[in-house]
């Protein structure tokens, strides 16, 4: 469960792809230690350029963003991941011509002498890789894959990892366990931030979630509230999810 005290810091955030255009327009967000945040909206609200911009993919502009009360405001990536921040892309995830256990290799590029150690322990959370670790990750399935992408991003023991879409293009099987599996790396200690266009599900496992619109943070609750809102639900979730 979530502690009180908050460990990334987002306040304000303006940011976008090219100068003078502005996808983000005050995006802000609070995360506890812990907690799992899912981030819905509909599509072209900015939710995957607020991720990037959180990992310093997308430049920004005006705002700041503090992770354990350290301004990490567009660092680079590499030096995120030194201090404990993990990124899985939508697509493109995985080195398909490297084996499973060489893309987490990969992943664990910055700190190669504790791999065999951390490879152990990943391999607890995805079974299904483990007997599997030689197997090139361009023959897996797109489910398989995605663990993959997650079990590199896990292999510099992130603080805090960021999910880009983690169910987009998967079986309806295969989303389940992708949820499934987020939720148990959160329960590691891992403090999660996922965008999610499968809204219903993303707020079922979330602690909180965020609703991102027109570039800007229009409102949060927990999951739970989110669920039974009745403006989410009809912009969001539909009939079902009444």
């Amino acid at each position: 469960m979530a502690t009180a005290e908050p460990i990334l810091i987002a306040d304000d955030i303006i940011a976008g792809y090219l100068p003078g255009v502005d996808i983000l327009n005050g995006c802000s967000m609070e995360v506890a230690e812990g907690e799992l945040i899912g981030i819905i909206g509909p599509n072209g609200a900015g939710k995957s350029t607020f991720l990037k911009a959180l990992f310093g993919l997308v430049p920004i502009r005006e705002g700041t963003v503090t992770l354990g009360g350290q301004d990490i405001t567009n660092k680079r990536a590499d030096e995120l991941v030194r201090m404990g921040v993990g990124f899985v892309p939508q697509t493109n995830n995985v080195f398909p011509s490297l084996t499973i256990r060489e893309n987490l290799e990969m992943g664990a590029f910055q700190a190669s002498k504790g791999f065999q150690k951390q490879f152990d322990k990943i391999m607890d959370l995805f079974p299904d890789l483990a007997s599997r670790h030689h197997q090139r990750a361009g023959s897996l399935s797109g489910g398989e894959r995605q663990m993959v992408a997650m079990a590199r991003a896990l292999m510099m023991d992130p603080s805090v990892l960021l999910l880009d879409e983690p169910s987009a293009g998967l079986s309806p099987v295969r989303q389940d366990e992708t949820f499934v599996r987020t939720r148990e790396i959160n329960k590691t200690g891992v403090t999660v931030i996922m965008v999610e266009q499968n809204a219903r599900r993303c707020l079922q496992i979330c602690d909180r979630g965020y609703v991102l619109d027109q570039g800007t943070s229009a409102y949060t609750a927990t999951g739970q509230e989110l669920l039974k809102d009745p403006k989410v639900i009809e912009l969001y979730l539909g009939t079902l999810g009444a």
